[in-house]
């Protein structure tokens, strides 16, 4: 029987992605897609696993309350020790849920960075048969803030952001990540340039060229595409 997934989705072009839509296809893996900001949430205990999906932090505490419901969901999802992935968004709120802070990252990172992985993330079975260095694709100006409590580790870090990664120690299954790499398929980056494009000209600082940024995703998608496919084979392993 396939593994059956609930995805959380917080807005119309944060969607799965290609990346993370063929990984899916290739292992055989169902996704039940909740769009929260239209729909009620539906019971995670009854799905294989949940994942959470992008969207600004400081947009949605205002736009959607339904972040204290999921909050709430992914509490229960862990207490009943389902396996969960956050990515972006979802990766902040497990880690306010394990008790960490979420602020202003110290720069705004957008676009394609390397990450390195530290020596708890080179143990954790979800980065099982990758590099050291992994390639990331970035999107956001707010982080997972040091220090970390205990029930959280950093697996990946990067120049741009300290806290990459994220795990509860002896809960491999249950992990965050700052990089939205599920989406740096050229057409998804695109996408992101599109919508939210005047979003990143607004922040000031690090300036971001687009033609540099669409190239980067040209030139980057056969590693990345194969990275994303070794990591989330090894969370669904793990499921």
């Amino acid at each position: 029987m396939p593994k059956r997934f609930l995805v959380l989705q917080h807005a119309t072009w944060t969607g799965p992605g290609l990346y993370l839509q063929q990984a899916a296809k290739h292992l055989k893996v169902e996704f039940k897609m909740a769009k929260v900001w239209r729909q009620n949430i539906p019971d995670p205990t009854e799905f294989d696993g949940l994942i959470v999906l992008g969207g600004r932090l400081e947009e949605h505490k205002t736009t959607l309350p339904s972040l204290e419901m999921e909050k709430s969901i992914i509490r229960q999802a862990i207490t009943a020790d389902r396996p969960y992935l956050g990515i972006g968004l979802g990766h902040h709120l497990l880690a306010e849920v394990q008790g960490a802070k979420i602020g202003k990252n110290y720069c705004t990172s957008i676009g394609f960075v390397d990450g390195y992985l530290t020596k708890a993330g080179r143990e954790h079975p979800a980065f099982k048969d990758l590099p050291s260095t992994i390639s990331l694709f970035k999107w956001h100006d707010h982080a997972v803030l040091e220090p970390l409590p205990k029930s959280l580790s950093i697996l990946a870090t990067s120049v741009e952001c300290q806290v990459e990664a994220i795990s509860v120690p002896n809960r491999p299954h249950i992990i965050g990540v700052q990089f939205i790499n599920h989406a740096g398929d050229l057409a998804d980056v695109e996408q992101y340039w599109q919508k939210d494009g005047q979003w990143v000209n607004s922040l000031g600082g690090k300036y971001v060229n687009p033609a540099e940024l669409l190239k980067n995703a040209r030139n980057i998608h056969k590693q990345m595409a194969h990275q994303f496919e070794v990591f989330f084979r090894n969370f669904v392993s793990m499921c």
